[in-house]
């Protein structure tokens, strides 16, 4: 039987940045420039800022651009090959990076890691830690599943249970990330209102890079 945990600092961050942002004229979205810095950065920190222990990037397109021009000291980076086939290919290289770490750790005599992914995308600046710690706070046992809402519909980010990752990763393809597998177990889903404290849009055109300072 699962045991209940509310220890954040078990939930590792696992953040999408793999995206070649198709419809801003081929710039990675991981590169785009916010407050100064690559936007990359501003997403690791917010996580690490909202409880996550430790955080893994998932980087696709101009993936040695990126390690090169962002500070991600500390971060366990993830090389996506397959990143071109959408958001479902870095969701699964992720979570596989995760389970594999998890089970190393257990053969090492260690007790398995991370307990949840806590999972964001690159390209959503207007949710900030206070949105990151709450869903987290919604982390109960190994198989929790929890989303941030927005007035009431589901969005990022979303915490998955270690217990769920497998299967999970199984139902991610193309574009559509968990979505399968979220609307399959709608009613276990807790939902955690953050429309107070964030706003869920993407940076996907050039409308709106005016968004990024």
């Amino acid at each position: 039987m699962t045991q209940p945990t509310t220890n954040a600092a078990r939930a590792t961050g696992l953040l999408l940045a793999a995206g070649g942002g198709r419809r801003l004229g081929g710039r990675p979205k991981a590169l785009l420039p916010h407050r100064g810095r690559p936007l990359v950065e501003n997403a690791v920190r917010v996580l690490r800022e909202g409880g996550c222990g430790t955080v893994y990037v998932v980087l696709g397109a101009a993936a040695e651009e990126v390690r090169a021009r962002a500070d991600l000291a500390g971060c366990v980076l993830i090389d996506n090959p397959d990143w071109s086939e959408g958001m479902g290919s870095s969701l699964r290289a992720g979570l596989e990076a995760l389970g594999k770490a998890a089970t190393e750790g257990g053969r090492e005599g260690g007790d398995g890691g991370a307990r949840a992914a806590l999972v964001s995308l690159v390209d959503q600046p207007g949710i900030g830690a206070e949105a990151v710690a709450r869903v987290l706070a919604a982390h109960r046992s190994g198989d929790s599943l929890a989303a941030a809402s927005y007035d009431g519909k589901r969005g990022h980010p979303v915490l998955f249970g270690a217990e769920r990752w497998a299967d999970i990763a199984a139902s991610a393809t193309g574009d559509r990330g968990a979505r399968a597998y979220l609307k399959a177990h709608e009613a276990e889903i807790a939902l955690v209102e953050c429309g107070d404290v964030a706003e869920p849009y993407d940076i996907d055109t050039e409308a709106d890079l005016r968004r990024l300072q």
